[in-house]
């Protein structure tokens, strides 16, 4: 028999029946198809395939000729679950296999193919063994929904999103799950963002103003007369039935000051949208008062040092010991401690604890965009997102900052890194962007320039729209149109997704939903702002704070 060469195959993705997969590195293999060769469509190699069409033409050349009669029998094709049909045919004197699909492939999947060692050459040689290739189908950019004008894709979008509120908040308290799998637990700064929805979904008529008022008042009462607090913060978590703390963590099971902020900009922001003068409405104003007046801002000062801590446990006290200082997402739990009646803080309090006396500050230029505040390249988007759902930045500055400007470099930045893709994962482009934290495949992780996982989560891009409202109307139109099949559901945009990977969450988080709400409305009509911004307690908190803005 003639003396055949070898070459080394890279081994991706082992498929068998059972669609069991693995990588390796095989031994050299004396090959009976002298110099194998692989080709899909006008790609050629035999490793990983990437951006391959739904129809593709695969290609394996072989240096001898093919037993035909074994070839069928030889070949595994599927997507790790359902095997695919395909048809055989060849080339060059029956040296290429051909191997077509009978029908389109999905878009944006990974397929497996294997040729294992029945595969056999016409003079009785067999491969020792199995050639395994896989590849990844191109994004079908065809629309998958009808299209319709701008305005009408941002009301659906804030219509299916407060569905998550509305619809699936726990139904003895009204608050808002954490997650779509949370069953019980609910959350008490995801429930702010809840409440927040409530005069959206009012003014946008998807609700009555009496069904709005009757979960508010639902809401608000349990707060008042069933949950657990602690010098009358919240903590992360709570049992949506009974109150009770439900630990975040070990050492996490009581007050939670930053999430308490959240909660309390939420009912603030209720509290002025219903003003009437009749019973039900000045009871409900009065709770929330109760509820707001009671928290201890300053005992969070621990000692009464000069900056907030975040968390304090009827156990463990200041053991976890996290000062709450920025730049992040917290701005707004230093302005509510300045603006409290009943317990507040001062600026020196602020200046000290939250800017560090300066050290917030940034001032460098990063894709040629000065970032004011904070690390490099910025950070997680919802720093510029969770502070913002009330307290406007328009116009907002004292002397470390103007926050408008703040975060919408902040968003540019973040964009433009997902444009120039240092990491070159598949997805990131001008129409897909947007970096905060959210699911990853297998976990959580705060994503950010500097934590990039290749996952992208539309609540970043979408309730940037008060900053960059064109660069947010671009993804949002492809997240929907383009994407929509595999991240648009019950609750509007699903929490994120990797096209590296082909990854897309089942999940809906209510800190990620809430925002979507909040900002597009912020972005038509300024109406959460004006509501909270309208507070009086919340002006005077930010004067002794030393903040100018078109408010006060």
């Amino acid at each position: 028999m003639k003396n055949y060469s070898y070459i080394l195959l890279l081994v991706i993705g082992v498929l068998s029946c059972k669609s069991e997969t693995k990588e390796a590195l095989v031994e050299p293999i004396p090959v009976n198809f002298n110099g194998i060769k692989v080709q899909i469509d006008n790609q050629s190699g035999v490793l990983t395939y990437t951006n391959v069409g739904i129809n593709p033409i695969i290609k394996v050349s072989f240096g001898a000729t093919i037993n035909m009669a074994s070839a069928k029998s030889a070949i595994i094709f599927n997507d790790g679950a359902t095997d695919v049909d395909f048809q055989l045919s060849t080339e060059n004197k029956d040296s290429i296999l051909v191997i077509k699909p009978t029908k389109p492939l999905g878009s944006l999947i990974k397929y497996y193919l294997n040729m294992d060692e029945k595969l056999e050459s016409k003079n009785g040689g067999k491969l020792k063994n199995a050639v395994r290739i896989n590849f990844t189908t191109q994004l079908d950019l065809t629309d998958k929904f009808p299209r319709i004008s701008d305005e009408e894709l941002l009301t659906l979008v804030q219509k299916q999103t407060f569905k998550y509120f509305w619809d699936f908040a726990h139904p003895v308290s009204g608050l808002a799950r954490e997650r779509n799998t949370s069953g019980d637990v609910v959350t008490s700064g995801g429930s702010g963002f809840g409440i927040m929805t409530i005069p959206v979904a009012i003014e946008r008529k998807f609700i009555t103003h009496a069904e709005g008022l009757a979960r508010i008042q639902k809401v608000v009462s349990f707060l008042k007369n069933n949950t657990e607090t602690f010098h009358g913060a919240f903590p992360h978590w709570l049992h949506g039935a009974t109150g009770k703390a439900v630990p975040f963590s070990t050492k996490d099971n009581g007050a939670d000051l930053v999430e308490t902020s959240f909660l309390m900009q939420g009912l603030l922001t209720v509290r002025q949208y219903f003003n009437g003068q009749n019973d039900a409405e000045i009871a409900l104003r009065n709770d929330i008062n109760a509820l707001w007046n009671a928290v201890e801002w300053d005992w969070f000062r621990k000692n009464n040092e000069n900056i907030l801590y975040w968390h304090w446990s009827p156990n463990y006290n200041w053991d976890i010991n996290l000062p709450i200082k920025g730049w992040n997402e917290c701005l707004i739990t230093y302005v509510l401690a300045a603006s409290s009646t009943t317990h507040p803080i001062d600026k020196t309090v602020y200046q000290n604890g939250f800017a560090g006396n300066g050290n917030m500050q940034n001032g460098q230029s990063y894709f040629g965009i000065k970032l004011p505040l904070g690390n490099p390249n910025g950070g997680p988007l919802f720093f510029s997102q969770y502070s913002f759902l009330g307290l406007d930045p328009t116009a907002l500055q004292d002397q470390y900052a103007n926050y408008f400007e703040q975060n919408k470099n902040h968003t540019l930045i973040n964009r433009q890194y997902c444009i120039e893709n240092p990491k070159k994962y598949a997805g990131y482009s001008a129409d897909s962007w947007g970096l905060t934290a959210s699911d990853i495949p297998n976990g959580y992780n705060a994503n950010s320039p500097s934590s990039d996982r290749g996952v992208i989560t539309p609540t970043a891009a979408i309730s940037s729209m008060p900053y960059t409202a064109s660069e947010s109307m671009t993804a949002l139109r492809f997240f929907y149109y383009q994407l929509g099949d595999k991240i648009w559901g019950e609750y509007g945009f699903k929490d994120a997704f990797s096209l590296q990977d082909q990854w897309f969450a089942d999940s809906y988080l209510a800190i990620d939903q809430g925002p979507i709400i909040i900002m597009i409305e912020n972005h038509r009509s300024q109406l959460l702002w004006n509501l909270f911004m309208s507070c009086p307690e919340v002006k005077k908190g930010l004067k002794k704070l030393e903040f100018s803005s078109k408010h006060l």
